[in-house]
């Protein structure tokens, strides 16, 4: 009985060590978290990013890589942009790719979801193609290898003219994509498999105009922004039939809608820009009380920078506005410089 006591003793004081030792490491590794988060540094108010006519339309923060990633317009390809504004090419797919306006981070799958369009602004450009083009493609958030590509022209099979400008993603991954030169809004499973989730002919826009334009996920609704007049569309997922514009009481402010913003505290953020001499450049905000079938208007910031396409959230709950010189590439003089500043 002596000896196990002892034992017993002994077993006691080897765990208090090791309990010891590891609160000493815990401790110890506690101690150099802040310093391995401060190794990114902090992400500054304004990013000033540089590359050869890139003309970025949109923009999203990855988290994963303390970066955002933008998607060119002129290129075809998706940069990623570090806090001191240089930028590094992470997809570029010339077989597939003419010029990128949507681009989301599908989280779940660790994958980059962009739009393929063809609206005269890209190197490969084509008449052919020019107007006709709506895809949406998939690919590795790490590596930037192609996942899948779907042809959503062809499951529209209309024959007809179409421009895949946005997409948003279902926590479940599922991919919504406006189509801005028809009046239709895609679905694609996570496999790549698309389909028609609506048309209809009151999201339609005058020829030569953009229509459907933003849209975003918000607790099993889509919510969907015409360029063209500023209205803004509810849709909801479990009875698409049921789409309805959303009453705003300064409806106005919008016109000219471009990119939108779904936010973790229920309110939308987007942008309108002053394009083919009308609307404003501004960040706007609204907020709803009964699940977005009217809205509010409750924040219009005048935007420092031209022509803004997109809106992201960024590090720490921060807002940034993307301004990537569409208006001087739709006059063929594309810039080598685009803005991200946070709002």
């Amino acid at each position: 009985m002596r000896k196990g006591l002892v034992m017993n003793r002994q077993n006691r004081t080897v765990r208090r060590a090791l309990v010891a030792l590891a609160a000493a490491t815990l401790l110890g590794t506690a101690g150099t978290l802040p310093a391995a988060a401060a190794a990114h540094g902090p992400v500054p108010a304004v990013i000033a990013g540089h590359a050869p006519s890139l003309v970025p339309e949109t923009a999203v923060w990855d988290a994963a890589h303390h970066r955002f990633l933008v998607g060119s317009l002129r290129h075809g390809t998706v940069s990623a942009v570090a806090p001191d504004g240089s930028v590094r090419t992470l997809i570029d797919d010339p077989d597939t790719l003419i010029e990128i306006a949507g681009l989301r981070i599908d989280p779940v799958h660790r994958r980059v979801l962009v739009t393929n369009l063809d609206n005269g602004i890209g190197e490969r450009t084509g008449p052919a193609t020019l107007g006709r083009v709506a895809g949406i493609a998939a690919y590795d958030l790490d590596t930037g290898r192609r996942l899948f590509y779907t042809d959503l022209a062809a499951v529209a099979g209309d024959g007809g003219g179409h421009l895949a400008n946005d997409i948003a993603v279902a926590p479940d991954g599922t991919a919504y994509v406006t189509d801005s030169f028809a009046p239709y809004v895609y679905r694609v499973a996570p496999d790549g498999t698309g389909s028609v989730l609506l048309r209809d002919d009151r999201l339609a826009a005058p020829a030569g105009s953009y229509g459907l334009n933003g849209i975003a996920y918000q607790d099993g609704r889509l919510l969907l922004g015409k360029w063209n007049d500023g209205t803004l569309w509810r849709l909801p997922l479990r009875d698409p039939a049921a789409l309805r514009r959303v009453e705003i009481a300064d409806g106005g402010a919008l016109l000219h809608l471009d990119g939108i913003l779904a936010r973790s505290n229920g309110t939308l953020a987007g942008v309108t820009n002053l394009f083919y001499g009308a609307g404003r450049d501004a960040e706007v905000e609204l907020s709803s009380d009964d699940h977005w079938r009217t809205a509010r208007l409750t924040a219009v910031h005048p935007s420092a920078d031209p022509t803004p396409t997109a809106v992201t959230n960024g590090p720490a709950g921060g807002l940034y506005q993307l301004s990537g010189g569409l208006t001087e590439a739709d006059a063929g003089h594309p810039t080598d410089t685009f803005t991200l500043r946070r709002v």
